[in-house]
């Protein structure tokens, strides 16, 4: 009988014959060798020499002629013996094969991701490279932004210091002029005050001269009833008519002639300030306003010492009525005004306010200083009244000035300097007219 072994290892396959028992057959491995090649694994056959089998075969064949029942039982057992020993080892075999084959497949899959996994690398080196190329460029434009900036704020800080050097020149020309303009302002009043004295000096003797006592005496009564505390007591004197009166100044002698607005809510307004026309200069000292300037006829300001002490006699409310370019026409009314005294500068105080120029004040609140060209009070570290023209109650420099610039129509945008009341038509746009009145509250 012949028997059959594989031994395999990687890719080899080795054949083996022997008989009746497998160290036997192992002994004659090496005599015959035959190789096939199939693919990438070749296959070699060891098989035993034709006389090794016939006489192996002979000899098996007189054990069993001489003792035939015992070597019999004995060879079947080597038989099974061997068979076991071959299914054993094929079955060892195969399981090494198809271990073989999951390692193969492993080593296949490795080499994939190894691959996939080397081209993800270069994707990702190329695109390092290419940030570091935009980084480099970004930094080259970076430096070269830097460079011109650098150059820009020099030149900027160079004009810098020559505006500043000519607004400091500038300043002390303004300083000088202005100097030069109360001194001659002074000088102006002082000759006008002369002459007025002088005029109501000979006016009186003329007077005396051609009048008799008791026409004197009558004469005297209509000057004292023409004269009123403000218009408010003209009109209930009967004088309904809107025009000129003459008001006394509290606690003296001296008369000032303002504006009886006696139509507008009822009457009884006393004009404190009016723009029309833009024929009155604004742009005035600490004095003028103190003292009043302009015509009451037209555009005028009535004097912050006048209305200082007639609104801390008793309680008034202030209207403002004002006029755009396109024809419309709005009001603010506070229902308590008045202004402190010279040495509080002239502070305004408001409550109360109703009306259509605005839900909030363009007044400043709480209450702010009076400034002119010659009197900075206000809360900027700027001159608000050099800058923004006119005398007022300035914030910094706040959101309200009807005493700027007059600018006409088509010309009044974007002028800050203008007649602004910012809560009705915002801070650019500059009012055709605007007038200012008070009257006492128990009117």
């Amino acid at each position: 009988m012949q028997l059959t072994v594989y031994f395999f290892l990687g890719c080899s396959i080795f054949l083996a014959s022997g008989y009746n028992s497998f160290s036997k057959s192992m002994e004659t491995i090496g005599k015959k060798q035959y190789q096939v090649q199939h693919g990438s694994c070749s296959y070699t056959f060891l098989l035993p020499e034709t006389d090794n089998c016939r006489s192996s075969t002979s000899y098996v064949s007189n054990a069993v002629q001489r003792d035939a029942p015992l070597d019999y039982d004995d060879s079947v057992q080597r038989l099974q013996l061997l068979e076991n020993i071959m299914e054993n080892n094929t079955q060892w075999l195969m399981k090494v094969l198809n271990q073989t084959t999951r390692l193969e497949l492993q080593l296949l899959e490795h080499s994939l991701s190894t691959n996939k996994l080397e081209r993800q690398i270069s994707d990702q080196t190329n695109e390092i490279t290419k940030l570091q190329e935009k980084n480099s460029f970004l930094e080259k434009r970076v430096l070269e932004m830097e460079d011109k900036h650098t150059l820009q704020l020099k030149s900027i800080k160079d004009e810098k210091d020559q505006l500043q050097v000519l607004v400091a020149r500038q300043n002390s020309i303004i300083e000088e002029l202005e100097k030069q303009l109360v001194t001659a302002t002074v000088n102006n009043s002082v000759l006008q005050k002369q002459q007025h004295d002088l005029m109501e000096t000979v006016h009186n003797l003329l007077t005396m001269i051609s009048t008799p006592n008791s026409a004197k005496n009558n004469f005297i009564a209509k000057e004292e009833q023409i004269s009123f505390k403000d218009c408010a007591e003209a009109f209930k004197s009967g004088l309904t008519t809107s025009g000129i009166y003459t008001l006394t100044v509290p606690n003296t002698v001296q008369e000032k002639k303002a504006y009886c607005d006696m139509e507008t809510g009822g009457g009884g307004w006393t004009v404190i300030q009016r723009r029309e026309d833009g024929s009155v200069d604004f742009h005035r000292t600490w004095k003028e306003y103190k003292m009043g300037f302009g015509d009451p006829a037209g555009e005028y300001w009535l004097g912050n010492e006048f209305v200082s002490q007639l609104t801390n006699q008793k309680r008034y409310v202030l209207k403002i009525h004002l006029k755009d370019w396109e024809g419309n026409e709005a009001y603010s009314l506070y229902d308590h005004f008045s202004l402190a005294s010279e040495e509080l500068k002239y502070r305004i105080y408001l409550k109360g306010l109703t009306g259509t120029a605005g839900k909030i004040s363009s007044i400043s609140q709480p209450g702010n200083d009076f400034s002119t060209k010659d009197a900075d009070n206000d809360k900027c570290i700027c001159k608000c009244s050099q800058m923004l023209t006119g005398g007022w109650w300035f914030d910094a420099c706040g959101p309200s000035n009807l005493n700027g610039m007059y600018y006409p129509l088509r010309q009044n945008n974007n002028k800050f300097n203008g007649i602004k009341w910012y809560y009705w038509k915002g801070s650019g746009y500059s009012l055709k007219a605007t007038t200012m009145m008070i009257r006492p509250a128990d009117f």
